[in-house]
């Protein structure tokens, strides 16, 4: 992290946009924004799906207005303490797990879901298969920002479906 000024931890919106201060680790930033995302996701896990679907556009929303007011202040198009980004993926991997018992699939232990999601995210945050590559590089700005995390995020859900589909099977 470079040297801030005395108010940078005062601006609301750098707050927001690390992810309640999560994004100021100094190590692995995104991990542990993804890690941080977790305890929300469980506050919402057994509560009607709408209110996951709900915070997902909304922090969606606020990460693209977040990621816009602080790119002049960090000099950067997606910093590393932006990890707003991170939640909205980790949410949309996880999302799916709502709907399992709904198709009588056996549902995975919550542990289990969360490290399965948790894992599966991260991958294809890292290796960020085209179009969230492409996204990656091409959309600038918060969107851009939030868009990578968002798609990386439908990859994995995808991919823990698949593992859930497996589980329920054995």
């Amino acid at each position: 992290m470079t040297q801030r000024d005395a108010g940078f931890y005062r601006d609301p919106w750098l707050w927001i946009a690390s992810g309640l201060g999560s994004g100021f680790s100094r190590w692995a930033p995104g991990t542990v924004g993804s890690l941080a995302a977790l305890l929300p996701y469980l506050a919402l896990r057994n509560q009607h799906p709408g209110w996951l679907i709900a915070a997902i556009v909304g922090v969606f929303v606020l990460g693209v207005i977040a990621a816009n007011k602080i790119r002049t202040r960090v000099a950067e198009d997606d910093p590393g303490l932006m990890v707003l980004d991170e939640w909205v993926g980790q949410w949309l991997t996880l999302l799916p797990a709502l709907f399992w018992p709904l198709i009588g699939w056996q549902v995975m232990p919550i542990w289990l879901e969360m490290l399965a999601g948790f894992v599966l995210f991260r991958l294809f945050d890292i290796l960020k298969p085209w179009p969230v590559s492409w996204v990656d590089r091409e959309v600038k700005g918060g969107l851009g920002a939030m868009l990578d995390d968002a798609l990386a995020g439908v990859y994995a859900a995808a991919a823990l479906c698949a593992v859930a589909w497996w589980w329920s099977r054995h």
